[in-house]
């Protein structure tokens, strides 16, 4: 019985130091990830929009986004949310345009983010990735030029997804074998693009 005893007071002791050091290891390294992951999404912004200089939250606009969640919903665009939005400025801090992100639940991987840069004439500047887990070889060849820089330099209300070839400024050929990712990027840019016409453009 004393031995039980023992080796359940062993086994405690063993628990409550390793609960104390995954802790500790937790705490050490939540900041490093947190900054790694802020240059990450900051690198993507500047590369979706590389004429800005900055990037600046606008509450009006934040507030915005929440009031247009039910109607970007309703427009067929898929499972999609708009995210954020942010000014893009230039070095005397003029606002030159907007850094949107917006998600689409209906990745053939899971969930996408795109950042979405439109310029305040309505063209977009470009589209980057925050989150893609699609399968290799495949979905993610979205992050390749070849497909998200359909996107750039068009200002069209609504893309759509073909499988036969372009014909139009709204017609974004899709990557091959991966039709599901092809649409769900191509809905999340709708639904930013969305926001921007009816809720910025105003």
């Amino acid at each position: 019985m004393k031995g039980i005893i023992k080796d359940a007071v062993i086994l405690f002791i063993i628990t409550v130091i390793a609960g104390v050091c995954l802790g500790a290891v937790h705490d050490i390294t939540l900041e490093p990830i947190a900054k790694a992951q802020e240059a990450a999404r900051t690198a993507t912004y500047q590369e979706v929009y590389p004429d800005a200089a900055s990037f600046a939250a606008n509450e009006e606009l934040t507030q915005a986004i929440a009031a247009s969640a039910q109607d970007i919903a309703a427009q067929g665009f898929g499972n999609v949310t708009v995210d954020s939005i942010e000014e893009a400025k230039d070095a005397s801090g003029n606002v030159i345009g907007y850094l949107l992100t917006s998600t689409s639940a209906e990745g053939y991987g899971g969930s996408i983010q795109v950042a979405v840069g439109i310029t305040k004439e309505g063209s977009l500047t470009g589209i980057g990735f925050l989150s893609i887990s699609e399968t290799a070889g495949l979905g993610m060849n979205a992050q390749n030029p070849e497909f998200k820089d359909q996107f750039s330099g068009k200002a069209v209300q609504t893309f759509e997804v073909t499988k036969t070839g372009a014909m139009a400024d709204n017609q974004i050929n899709a990557i091959s074998g991966a039709t599901v990712t092809s649409s769900a990027v191509t809905g999340a840019v709708n639904a930013a693009v969305y926001f921007y016409e009816n809720c910025v453009a105003q």
